[in-house]
């Protein structure tokens, strides 16, 4: 049986609210998950006492996550993200690997130039 972990929406229109599930790799996304893990808001708040950045709320049990992570559950990239947020696993994408990866623009053609076509 594949298991993932990822987010089951919930929450008004514009206003999403997020529960950490294990599930099914095949039920559908709010269906009966396996477990809740935590929940996500990704609406930011205020900081408290006025001071510093809004900041998302997330609240994650880590001890069981780290139990499904151990047992061979995926996690899905949103998810993946936040996990990483919290430090149980290493990030997936870093800026540096991005910049590294980029591919760098050729500037070939496909066409043969032809040495007339070119004096003409």
């Amino acid at each position: 049986m594949a298991v993932k972990i990822r987010l089951a929406r919930f929450g008004k229109a514009n206003a999403p609210f997020y529960n950490i599930v294990v599930a099914n790799a095949r039920t559908a996304r709010n269906s009966k998950p396996l477990e809740v893990l935590g929940t996500y808001d990704p609406i930011p708040k205020p900081p408290p006492f006025g001071q510093g950045k809004p900041f998302k709320e997330i609240k994650l049990d880590t001890a069981r996550a780290k139990y499904w992570l151990g047992v061979g559950a995926q996690p899905s990239d949103p998810v993946w993200r936040l996990l990483a947020m919290v430090g149980l696993i290493e990030p997936k994408y870093s800026i540096i690997q991005a910049q590294q990866q980029k591919p760098k623009p050729t500037m070939t053609s496909s066409r043969p130039i032809d040495a007339a076509a070119a004096n003409a």
